[in-house]
């Protein structure tokens, strides 16, 4: 853990934290700002309906939400504020916008260079690594390491969270949750990528949906506050120690490192459920995929944060994840609270861990080594067990590292692979500038090598 500790110290202080911001901004500049004017028209991409032969846009918004939606968005926001201060919403608001232009950017190149495997459409960094650059071997090495990171290390996160809150609202020891959330993550799982795109599907829209009404109610409960919560925000993110005694670099370090954790914008796992939809265009999906960003960050990590924030625990308890965010709703809505975010957190963390599987299970495909799903789906189910059962900070700090790991080989990958993506996107605009209903085709590519399922009519039918 001394060894984990100091090299996240190394890649968050100084390398991540650079990185993100750059190459965010590069591509927020080269893609004529379509972060953050597009957003209409992601609502309205994401609405449109599949054409039923593989999963829909909404369904594969669905995944990743279910994945983004998670520990990030409740026990993520406490830890920021608690270690970073309150300062850190700050700059997690300022990830999010800046590295939605990552998100358009990876999610596009999946589409472009998606395959078709066993009736679906497959694809994500480590296709785009070999049929976009030609090296294979990059995208092996990536397929390792997203298997791993979501596979087995956030799932231990996303289990830790939820034995954890059972634990602190109701005293339930950590090895029963464990046996019972281990047999629930079994059962989906094993029903494959359909039945987990069918949970996500009800599940997320529901939960966030709730989760986002009790917020407001609660945001309407403190309304005379919103000003000084606001105001505190604003002076720890530039001068925290005027507030909470702390650094900035602190501040921004935790902000950004959580805002990725959440949004995973930039970190090359939401193009594997991005490469699975069905659509007439690859910017489509970069657009719905990118959405995503903004709800799960500028939405539900802000609603925790400010019930946080309107309680005033953070002053009057030690607790700095899940505890926190628990203590907070209970402060603001009684019993009713208790019983509410315990059900939120069991639903955001499971869909996490179901949409963390299908990332894996994604990249194993890639490998074609078929024979190791079943050790996969073993050691991914004694991972949700393990997480369940050990300390926090020991399970969050390997998150972190291999967090870190992720980006920097997807970002890389992304710029290398700049082209064809700004044409991709330039090309979508363009024509729904002139009133169409952008199809992308291969030949709008000045270099198409590398790309399977676009012909020079459109997408390759399944």
């Amino acid at each position: 853990m001394n060894f984990i500790n100091a090299l996240n110290n190394i890649l968050w202080s100084y390398v991540l934290i650079a990185v993100l911001i750059i190459s965010g901004l590069y591509f927020t500049f080269k893609l004529k700002f379509a972060n953050i004017t597009e957003i209409k028209e992601m609502f309205k991409v994401m609405l449109e309906k599949g054409n039923g032969k593989g999963v829909s846009p909404f369904q594969a918004f669905c995944i990743s939400a279910g994945s983004k939606v998670g520990t990030g968005s409740l026990a993520g926001v406490a830890l920021a504020i608690s270690v970073g201060g309150p300062g850190s919403i700050f700059w997690m608001w300022i990830l999010a916008i800046i590295a939605g232009s990552l998100s358009l950017v990876e999610n596009t190149l999946a589409q472009i260079y998606k395959k078709k495997e066993d009736g679906i459409f497959v694809g994500g960094p480590a296709y785009y690594m070999e049929l976009g650059m030609n090296k294979k071997f990059l995208g092996i090495a990536f397929s390792i390491l997203i298997t791993i990171t979501y596979g087995f290390i956030f799932n231990a996160v996303q289990a830790n969270t939820i034995t954890a809150a059972f634990k602190h609202a109701y005293g339930i020891n950590p090895f029963y949750s464990a046996i019972i959330l281990t047999a629930l993550t079994a059962f989906i799982i094993l029903g494959g990528a359909h039945r987990i795109a069918i949970v996500s599907e009800i599940i997320v829209p529901i939960m966030g949906v709730f989760y986002l009404v009790v917020a407001i109610f609660i945001v309407l409960k403190n309304i005379a506050a919103i000003p000084a919560v606001i105001t505190l925000i604003m002076t720890n993110a530039f001068n925290p120690s005027a507030v909470s005694g702390g650094t900035l670099g602190i501040v921004v370090m935790e902000g950004i490192k959580r805002g990725l954790f959440s949004s995973e914008a930039g970190m090359g796992s939401t193009p594997n459920a991005g490469a699975s939809a069905s659509t007439n265009h690859p910017f489509k999906q970069g657009l719905v995929q990118t959405l995503g960003v903004y709800v799960t960050t500028l939405a539900i990590c802000s609603a925790t944060a400010f019930i946080i924030l309107f309680s005033g625990v953070l002053t009057t308890t030690t607790y700095k994840g899940i505890e926190l965010t628990q203590t907070a709703m209970i402060h603001e809505l009684g019993t009713f609270g208790r019983v509410f975010l315990i059900t939120c957190i069991f639903l955001f963390a499971f869909s996490s861990i179901i949409g963390n599987y299908f990332y894996g299970i994604v990249n194993i495909a890639y490998t074609e080594t078929k024979w190791i799903e079943i050790p996969f789906k073993i050691i991914a189910l004694g991972m949700v067990f393990w997480g369940s059962t050990n300390d926090a900070p020991s399970v969050w700090a390997m998150a972190d590292m291999f967090m870190a790991f992720m980006a920097l080989f997807n970002i890389y990958a992304i710029i290398k692979l700049k082209q064809p993506a700004i044409e991709c996107i330039h090309h979508y605009l363009e024509e729904r500038k002139k009133g169409k209903d952008p199809t992308f085709t291969k030949n709008v590519l000045s270099n198409s090598t590398g790309v399977e399922c676009w012909d020079n009519k459109g997408e390759i039918s399944l």
